[in-house]
């Protein structure tokens, strides 16, 4: 059932200079992208009043989905 909402093909937009994802095109991307601020933002509250292991946390949400982007980006990472 879960594969009729997950569209094949891409998400995003490759970024029309530099290296890495663009805007999303379709609304699974737009989800991916809000679920991951949410992610990124409940880790950091979360964990306030413990700086270091916030700083850690903060950036390992911040790279865990990056190997969705990148597949799901139109034309793939590469410098432009």
């Amino acid at each position: 059932m879960m594969h009729m909402f997950l569209r094949e093909g891409p998400w995003f937009r490759a970024k029309r200079r530099g290296y890495g994802t663009g805007m999303p095109i379709v609304w699974q991307g737009w989800f991916l992208l809000a679920l991951h601020i949410a992610l990124i933002m409940g880790v950091a509250v979360a964990l306030q009043g413990r700086p270091v292991a916030m700083t850690i946390a903060v950036i390992l949400a911040g790279l865990a989905p990056m190997p969705i982007y990148r597949a799901r980006t139109e034309g793939g990472w590469r410098w432009r």
